[in-house]
This record gives structure tokens, sequence and C-alpha cells, in this order.
């Protein structure tokens, strides 16, 4: 006699997609990636908010990429329009919302991530807000996304990106994808940024996917 035994299937639940987001920038290059990033969140309606926060460096290395100048209108300057749902914060504020594990941030990018930032975040120092974000992102077990940007890398860069990791943290490096034949500078970066978004529950429905 054969016995069936019916063996239950197990299924994942997809988490659901992040709505409030904390997207940082700091001063290494690659500010045509952050635009980008900025532009596919600003458009996404499962996102419903966005805390942005530029460094001191960071205005100055979009100064030099994007010709934006200074704090005023920055998220204008980036997006090309006014946003109602991205909100600039000021990276001397460290009592501002994103400060505080009680805040409810879904997840956080850091796009471009210099090796400052990251050294700063993976030895626990935060006397800024964008260090104090994801010290908190990492302390609440919340996705938080390095986009290191540096080559060659010593030691101490590696040690620092193995630290974080270990933390908790996501080290998503600022290379671009080759394979899809980007005819422009702006469809390489626009492929990023679907990358990083679909590796935080946002996928894009204009990306690229490999077919094989």
């Amino acid at each position: 006699m054969t016995v069936c035994l019916r063996v239950p299937i197990l299924r994942t639940r997809l988490p659901n997609s992040p709505q409030n987001l904390t997207i940082a920038t700091t001063g290494a290059s690659g500010s045509l990636f952050l635009r980008h990033l900025l532009l596919a969140v600003d458009r996404d309606t499962r996102v419903q908010g966005v805390n942005f926060i530029a460094s001191d460096s960071a205005l100055r290395v979009m100064a030099e990429e994007l010709g934006l100048r200074g704090r005023n209108n920055l998220i204008s300057q980036l997006l090309g329009h006014a946003s109602r749902k991205i909100h600039q914060q000021s990276n001397a504020d460290i009592g501002a919302n994103v400060a505080s594990g009680s805040y409810p941030a879904d997840a956080m990018v850091v796009l471009p991530c210099s090796v400052g930032t990251l050294a700063r975040i993976a030895n626990g120092i935060a006397s800024h807000l964008i260090e104090r974000a994801a010290d908190v992102s990492l302390k609440e077990k919340r996705p938080l996304v390095l986009c290191v940007r540096e080559t060659p890398l010593n030691k101490i860069h590696i040690r620092n990106m193995y630290r974080a990791a270990d933390a908790g943290a996501t080290i998503f490096p600022l290379i671009p994808a080759y394979y899809f034949r980007p005819a422009t500078l702006e469809q390489m970066a626009h492929e990023f940024a679907c990358r990083v978004l679909a590796h935080i529950g946002l996928p894009q429905k204009d990306a690229y996917r490999w077919k094989g």
C-alpha cells in the first residue's frame, strides 16, 4: 500500500515596498547617478516621502559635475522641477526626524558614498546627520545601502567596508553595467538607480532585465 504524504508548500511573502526613504549624498564622484535615483523615486507612486541630505563636500562635487550652485532649491536643480515628496534636510541638523529610531524610515541609500563617510559609518562616528541616520538604520535593522565610490581601494577602505557589512549594511559599489549596451551616460546612470531601488524592494518597470 502506497502512503501519500501531503507536504505543505511554504510561500514566502514579499515585504511591503518601502514608502519612506532617506537618501544621502556625499563628496564622491557620481552626482549623475544621484540625480537619476531621485528622479526615479520622485515618479514612483509607491514612495510617499523622501528625506534628502547632502554633505558640504557633495555640494562641491555637484557644482563640478552638474553645474549646480548652492543649497537653495537644490532638489529643483537636481530634478529640473519642484517635488512634493522629496524634502531636504540639513546635514548639520543632528536633531532632524531621521536622527531618531522612532521615526518610521523604511530604508536609506547613500549615493555616492565617499570612503570618509563609509569610515565614519563603519566606526560609529555620527557627528553629522548622514552618519547618524545611517547609524539609526543599522541599530533598527533597516536596509542601508552604501554606494561606495573610490578606486583603487586601500586596506583601510576594505576593512571599513567589511565592518559596515558586518553591522548590516549592503555595500553596493558605484559600478555601472555595460551588458545592456547603454548609448549614453544618462542610460547608464538610470540603470544603476534601478538596480539600487530593486535591491530595497522598489523594482522599476523600465529597468533592463537580462533574458539570456
